[in-house]
């Protein structure tokens, strides 16, 4: 039987050996060279980082993500009703799934989503939406705006989607892109 109280006094030597899912370490060795760090150097770094404490439901729909878009992955926004804060019986929780520019966004990506057991978060369901990044200098589209205003961050790859939804936010401050209602149905412009 192994003490524990004897095993923590002795110090840490700073070598060990860890056993991890192949898929995982090959997961690892590219996010360290997209880093241009050393996969020891990588694992030390994202180890001793602070880390937020995530609601089981985020980690769900984290873990959802990265397992359908792999390291494409760049970024999951909450966004809608929910996000604001101003959601009803019935409503559900819109999330945005955002992959880098090598991933097509097409049905299949709905369909593999879809093939898991339903995902619920506040007892509302999770519902998708997969896009990729805008590139720089692209026009802010209506999801985009909606998203730069009431998102909610949940996971950013070295902070791209952050970036966009501050440069879509200025855009907006400026004026040069503005929200409307037509019908009872908001909608946005670009001014002139």
């Amino acid at each position: 039987m192994c003490n524990d109280t004897t095993r923590d006094a002795r110090p840490a030597s700073g070598r060990f050996v860890l056993r991890i899912d192949p898929k995982l370490h090959a997961s690892l060795r590219r996010s360290a060279r997209a880093e241009k760090m050393s996969l020891n150097r990588y694992c030390a770094h994202t180890l001793a980082a602070p880390r937020a404490v995530l609601d089981p439901a985020a980690v769900a729909v984290l873990g959802r993500a990265a397992s359908i878009l792999g390291d494409a992955l760049l970024g999951v926004v909450a966004f809608g009703s929910w996000a604001r804060g101003e959601s009803v019986a019935g409503s559900d929780l819109d999330i945005l799934l955002i992959a880098g520019n090598r991933i097509a966004i097409t049905r299949d990506l709905y369909r593999r989503w879809d093939a898991l057991p339903p995902l619920k978060w506040d007892g509302r369901r999770v519902e998708p939406h997969f896009c990729n990044l805008p590139p720089p200098g692209a026009e802010v589209s209506g999801l985009w705006a909606e998203v730069s205003i009431d998102g909610a961050v949940l996971f950013d790859l070295r902070l791209a989607v952050s970036r966009r939804l501050a440069r879509n936010r200025r855009r907006i401050l400026e004026g040069r892109i503005s929200a409307r209602v037509a019908h009872g149905q908001p909608y946005w412009v670009r001014e002139p």
